[in-house]
Protein backbone atom coordinates (compact mmCIF):
# COMPACT_ATOMS: atom_id res chain seq x y z
CA UNK A 1 0.00 0.00 0.00
CA UNK A 2 1.25 3.34 -0.93
CA UNK A 3 1.62 6.19 1.49
CA UNK A 4 -1.07 8.16 -0.25
CA UNK A 5 -3.70 5.27 -0.11
CA UNK A 6 -2.44 5.12 3.81
CA UNK A 7 -3.89 8.33 4.07
CA UNK A 8 -6.82 7.75 2.30
CA UNK A 9 -7.40 5.17 4.63
CA UNK A 10 -6.97 7.12 7.77
CA UNK A 11 -9.21 10.49 5.97
CA UNK A 12 -12.22 7.82 5.65
CA UNK A 13 -11.91 6.66 8.91
CA UNK A 14 -11.80 9.66 10.68
CA UNK A 15 -14.48 10.90 8.52
CA UNK A 16 -17.04 7.54 9.04
CA UNK A 17 -16.82 9.01 12.86
CA UNK A 18 -17.85 12.46 12.33
CA UNK A 19 -14.31 13.64 12.78
CA UNK A 20 -14.35 17.33 12.21
CA UNK A 21 -11.80 19.58 10.38
CA UNK A 22 -10.26 17.16 8.79
CA UNK A 23 -6.37 18.18 7.39
CA UNK A 24 -3.97 16.83 5.36
CA UNK A 25 -0.50 17.98 4.97
CA UNK A 26 1.83 16.53 2.40
CA UNK A 27 5.01 17.09 4.41
CA UNK A 28 7.60 14.90 2.44
CA UNK A 29 9.99 17.78 1.33
CA UNK A 30 10.26 19.80 4.67
CA UNK A 31 10.79 16.58 7.15
CA UNK A 32 12.15 13.00 7.65
CA UNK A 33 9.13 12.73 10.20
CA UNK A 34 6.55 11.08 7.65
CA UNK A 35 5.66 12.01 3.92
CA UNK A 36 2.06 13.37 5.75
CA UNK A 37 0.21 14.75 8.49
CA UNK A 38 -3.24 14.29 8.96
CA UNK A 39 -4.76 16.76 12.08
CA UNK A 40 -8.63 16.32 13.30
CA UNK A 41 -10.69 17.30 15.66
CA UNK A 42 -13.40 15.44 18.09
CA UNK A 43 -15.57 17.33 19.99
CA UNK A 44 -15.44 15.37 23.11
CA UNK A 45 -12.59 12.92 24.98
CA UNK A 46 -14.55 10.39 23.95
CA UNK A 47 -14.76 10.71 20.40
CA UNK A 48 -11.26 11.78 20.57
CA UNK A 49 -10.41 8.13 21.56
CA UNK A 50 -12.89 6.43 19.11
CA UNK A 51 -11.74 8.20 16.36
CA UNK A 52 -8.12 6.77 16.94
CA UNK A 53 -10.02 3.77 17.41
CA UNK A 54 -11.57 3.75 14.31
CA UNK A 55 -8.38 4.98 12.56
CA UNK A 56 -6.36 2.05 14.17
CA UNK A 57 -9.02 -0.92 13.40
CA UNK A 58 -9.54 0.30 9.57
CA UNK A 59 -5.67 0.88 8.79
CA UNK A 60 -5.24 -2.72 10.64
CA UNK A 61 -7.84 -4.36 8.28
CA UNK A 62 -5.39 -2.88 5.24
CA UNK A 63 -1.93 -4.75 6.63
CA UNK A 64 -0.98 -1.53 7.56
CA UNK A 65 1.32 -1.64 10.91
CA UNK A 66 1.24 0.86 13.69
CA UNK A 67 4.61 2.00 14.59
CA UNK A 68 3.73 3.88 17.28
CA UNK A 69 0.94 5.71 19.64
CA UNK A 70 1.02 8.51 22.14
CA UNK A 71 -1.47 10.52 23.78
CA UNK A 72 -2.54 12.11 26.93
CA UNK A 73 -4.45 10.56 29.95
CA UNK A 74 -7.26 12.67 29.41
CA UNK A 75 -7.67 12.04 25.31
CA UNK A 76 -7.25 15.79 24.17
CA UNK A 77 -4.47 14.75 22.18
CA UNK A 78 -4.23 11.27 20.50
CA UNK A 79 -0.95 10.50 17.85
CA UNK A 80 -0.91 7.80 15.84
CA UNK A 81 2.46 7.39 13.18
CA UNK A 82 2.37 4.90 10.92
CA UNK A 83 5.84 5.96 9.42
CA UNK A 84 4.46 7.48 6.17
CA UNK A 85 1.28 9.07 7.78
CA UNK A 86 1.07 10.84 11.23
CA UNK A 87 -2.35 11.27 12.72
CA UNK A 88 -2.61 14.24 15.06
CA UNK A 89 -6.35 13.46 16.74
CA UNK A 90 -7.04 16.73 18.82
CA UNK A 91 -10.06 17.76 21.64
CA UNK A 92 -11.30 21.15 19.34
CA UNK A 93 -10.18 23.18 22.25
CA UNK A 94 -6.28 21.84 22.38
CA UNK A 95 -6.27 21.94 18.77
CA UNK A 96 -6.72 25.63 18.75
CA UNK A 97 -4.30 25.74 21.26
CA UNK A 98 -1.10 23.68 19.33
CA UNK A 99 -1.74 25.27 16.10
CA UNK A 100 -0.33 22.11 14.10
CA UNK A 101 -1.27 24.06 11.06
CA UNK A 102 0.02 26.87 11.78
CA UNK A 103 3.41 25.06 12.72
CA UNK A 104 3.78 22.84 9.24
CA UNK A 105 2.43 25.71 7.31
CA UNK A 106 5.14 24.92 4.59
CA UNK A 107 3.75 21.93 4.36
CA UNK A 108 1.67 21.14 1.02
CA UNK A 109 -2.40 20.88 1.77
CA UNK A 110 -3.95 17.88 0.27
CA UNK A 111 -7.59 18.14 -1.03
CA UNK A 112 -9.17 15.37 1.19
CA UNK A 113 -12.86 16.89 0.10
CA UNK A 114 -13.66 13.56 -1.62
CA UNK A 115 -12.81 10.96 1.28
CA UNK A 116 -14.12 13.23 3.82
CA UNK A 117 -18.47 12.50 3.07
Amino acid sequence: MTDFEELEVAVKALSSKKAEKITALKVKDITVLANYFVIASGTSSTQVKALADEVEFQMEQKGVKLHGKDGSSNNDWIVLDYIDVIVHIFYEETRDFYQLEHLWADGEPVDVSDWDK
